[in-house]
C-alpha cells in the first residue's frame, strides 16, 4: 500500500473515532461521564424533599394548587417515571402500606383519592420546618456508583412548634438526566417500648 493512502486511511479512522466520542451524548440521550454520586448530592436531594414538604403545605394553606406542587415533588425526587420505587411512608398501613405507584405516593402526600381512603395528606399537615440527619453511622451515607443509601432521622415541625421525629432509610439512584431520585423510601415512627 502506498504510504499516502495509509496516512489518509489512518486519519479518517482517528477522525471518525473522535467524532463518535464527541457526539455520543447526543445520540445516547445522556451524558455518559457523570462519575459516582457525591455526599453533597445526597444531602441536596434530602434537603429538596424536606423543602418540598414545607412548600406543599404552604401552597395548601394559601389556597393554591397543592396537588400540582406535590406532583412536581414526586417527579423531581422519586423515580416513578423511569424505574421502580419502594415507598413505605410513615403513616401508611394495611393493604396500602407500600406505595409502588405514583398514584399511591400522591395520595399519601395530599389525600383525596378513593383508592386510598385512609390518606388525609401527610404534606397537608402544614409543616413549617423539616430537617434531616444521617446518623446511622459516622456520616450515615453509603455510595455505590450510581446508588446511594442514607439512614437517620427526619424532624418535622408543625405550626404550633411541635416536632415529630421519624426514622428514615432513603435509597437514591442517578437517573438518565443525571438527577438523583428516590428508588426506596422507608420511614417510620421510632419504636416505643412502653407501647
Amino acid at each position: 500500500m502506498h504510504p499516502f493512502f495509509f496516512k489518509v486511511e489512518k486519519s479518517w479512522i482517528i477522525a471518525g473515532f473522535l467524532f463518535s466520542l464527541a457526539t455520543l451524548p447526543v445520540f445516547a440521550g445522556e451524558n455518559p461521564v457523570r462519575g459516582a454520586i457525591t455526599e453533597s448530592e445526597v444531602n441536596a436531594a434530602q434537603q429538596a424533599l424536606c423543602d418540598g414538604l414545607v412548600r406543599i403545605g404552604k401552597i395548601y394553606k394559601d389556597g393554591g394548587d397543592y396537588k400540582a406542587a406535590a406532583s412536581q415533588v414526586l417527579d423531581d425526587l422519586y423515580d416513578y417515571n423511569e424505574g421502580k420505587v419502594f415507598f413505605k411512608p410513615t403513616l401508611a398501613s394495611g393493604k396500602n402500606t407500600f406505595r409502588p405507584t405514583r398514584e399511591g405516593a400522591l395520595a399519601y402526600f395530599v389525600g383525596g383519592n378513593g383508592s386510598f381512603p385512609e390518606d388525609s395528606g401527610f404534606a397537608l399537615k402544614q409543616w413549617v420546618k423539616v430537617r434531616y440527619d444521617n446518623n446511622a453511622s459516622e456520616n450515615g451515607i453509603q455510595i455505590h456508583g450510581d446508588i446511594a443509601i442514607t439512614m437517620g432521622n427526619v424532624y418535622l415541625t408543625s405550626a404550633k412548634g411541635d416536632e415529630v421525629m421519624v426514622d428514615k432509610t432513603f435509597v437514591f439512584r442517578r437517573c438518565k438526566d443525571g438527577k438523583l431520585r428516590l428508588c426506596a423510601h422507608k420511614s417510620a415512627l421510632p419504636f416505643d417500648p412502653a407501647k
